[in-house]
């Protein structure tokens, strides 16, 4: 039988001297297939078709079915999921590392298109799939209420990009990178938004005044998190500048930056804001400020221990629901209705593709038109790359559904199970079937590569370069045409800003970072010299 992991991990000090021989076994195994994970993962790094995702689902698959045998159809898998698990200890990680290893100059550059994507995007698919299951669900008469339809709009509008960022490569396509990736972070956090601020309002009476309530919290929600991230990040380099632990002792600052980290997430959660906006964006103002206040050791232990856990978390999740897709007590409530189940299931996934495509293609037309550069715009095949990147689902989906339709892992109610088992295949054939399809696909439809001509097209991935400057700024920007040339007239603020709104941010915006921020809160280039300090090998002041 499982065990419920959450409890145990609080538990560990009793279950030294309980001896609970069964939970030890279970740890044992888990512990075992995450390195049989790893191990063939490596193995099959040069396949066409698979990729960490799929090898992780089908081990995981694997084992249900030796689990399933072994206890003669009574269990599946060894542990039984539990909420606060993954979203306490599993998601923080993942989020936080991707916000900390973003490269910035890329994501920042195309922030308005992948807000367009990421929020409004899936807005969007959030209506079409809701009103979609509306419309089919309550004609099978599954026992759904609107609140359910609307929270299944919001499950299935969280995409899983991460088959497609593992193929792409960030150097020699850097806006098709940076726009999957930006996107796949913003429709996370938008999708976890939308579905706790559903959770807040009595959606059986909806009218205008609970309509543009919900609106109003939503966006008070997503503005506070993004504030509180920063915040926490600010704080985090100002205490390590002032403080300065690497005199002393460099696991102290590793620690301090962890554990300030993982604070913001779950101050977040304690105000009932969005722990994944704001871990992530603390992410982001961490990897500019305050990982260039600690020392070089310190820096290299950061960037590989964050992106370790966030690599263990993910393959965790995988596992899991390999495991998961057998579950005998939730199968057993639709086993008298399997072409019901299978009809949702399949409902779903159209609901998923038309919800996706929705928005990829008319809101590529919108963003093409503010650009005037044809390299920045979005071509045909890349909009079909995107709409693809954004057809897998994965953990965040599996976590919101068993958060709105179990207990503690449990289902008692036909039509809760029928989500369950419904976003568990869901899950997991997008995310095989069309995770196998990817690399065959992104190799018909992406141009030949190549590498990029200048270095204002991507950032090299180096440590200090990935995590330079917060939007580093091309050199036309800064020093006219070139140093022996005369320097050009620049238009007026606002002429520039109208013709070149991102590059004129930025220009102020590196003026405002180096005047006041920099010189409080530390950085590249800002951080002052004591013996034994952080050094800066790139050059001072190119921040």
């Amino acid at each position: 039988m499982g065990f419920n992991l959450g409890s145990e991990l609080v538990r560990l000090g009793i279950l030294a001297t309980t001896s609970d021989h069964k939970s030890v076994v279970s740890i044992n195994l888990f512990v075992t297939l995450l390195c049989g994970c790893i191990v063939i993962g490596h193995l099959l790094e040069e396949s066409r078709w698979m990729n960490e995702s799929i090898t992780a689902l089908a081990i995981g698959l694997c084992t249900g079915v030796v689990i399933l045998l072994t206890t003669k159809g009574k269990s599946s898998h060894i542990l039984v999921f539990s909420e606060d698990l993954f979203f306490i200890y599993l998601l923080p990680p993942i989020i936080f590392n991707a916000g900390f290893q973003v490269k910035k100059k890329q994501f920042f550059h195309n922030f308005m298109t992948i807000t367009l994507f990421g929020a409004v995007g899936t807005l969007i698919s959030f209506f079409v799939i809701s009103v979609g299951a509306n419309e089919f669900f309550r004609r099978m008469n599954i026992g759904l209420d609107i609140g359910d339809y609307l929270a299944v709009g919001a499950i299935f509008s969280a995409t899983d990009s991460v088959c497609t960022l593992q193929i792409l490569n960030q150097d020699e396509t850097p806006l098709l990178y940076s726009l999957v990736f930006g996107e796949g972070v913003v429709n996370d956090a938008t999708s976890v938004v939308l579905f706790n601020a559903l959770q807040n309002f009595d959606l059986v009476h909806i009218d205008a005044v609970i309509i543009l309530k919900f609106f109003g919290n939503f966006i008070y929600l997503f503005f506070s998190s993004t504030v509180l991230g920063a915040v926490s990040g600010l704080l985090s380099a100002y205490i390590i500048k002032t403080l300065y632990f690497g005199r002393h002792s460099t696991d102290r600052e590793v620690a301090i930056m962890m554990l300030l980290a993982y604070l913001s997430y779950m101050l977040a959660e304690l105000l009932n804001l969005s722990g994944i906006l704001t871990v992530f964006f603390c992410g982001i103002v961490m990897s500019h400020y305050t990982w260039h206040n600690v020392t070089e050791s310190s820096r290299i232990t950061t960037k590989h221990a964050f992106a370790t856990l966030s690599f263990i978390a993910e393959t965790f999740l995988f596992l899991y629901v390999g495991m998961d897709v057998l579950d005998i007590e939730k199968w057993k409530f639709v086993s008298s209705s399997p072409g019901k189940s299978i009809g949702v299931s399949s409902i779903i996934l159209g609901l998923v593709l038309v919800g996706r495509a929705a928005f990829v293609f008319p809101l590529s037309f919108l963003s093409n038109l503010t650009k005037k550069s044809q390299s920045e715009k979005l071509s045909f095949r890349k909009q079909v790359i995107i709409w693809w990147a954004g057809l897998m689902r994965g953990a965040v989906s599996i976590a919101l559904a068993y958060n709105k339709f179990t207990r503690s892992g449990h289902t008692q109610l036909p039509g809760n199970a029928i989500m369950i088992t419904s976003t568990i295949t869901v899950v997991l054939f997008s995310t095989v079937v069309f995770g196998l399809m990817t690399k065959p696909l992104i190799r018909l439809l992406r141009p030949s590569s190549h590498k990029p001509l200048s270095s204002t097209c991507s950032e090299p991935t180096t440590p200090v370069s990935l995590f330079s400057s917060l939007l580093e700024n091309s050199s036309l920007l800064e020093n006219g045409r070139g140093a022996d040339e005369q320097p050009i007239h620049r238009p007026t603020s606002l002429r520039m800003l109208l013709l070149k709104p991102t590059h004129t941010v930025h220009h102020y915006w590196r003026k405002f970072d180096d005047s006041f921020m920099r010189p409080v809160f530390g950085g590249r280039g800002f951080v002052p010299f004591v013996p034994g300090s952080p050094t800066e090998r790139d050059g001072h002041g190119e921040g």
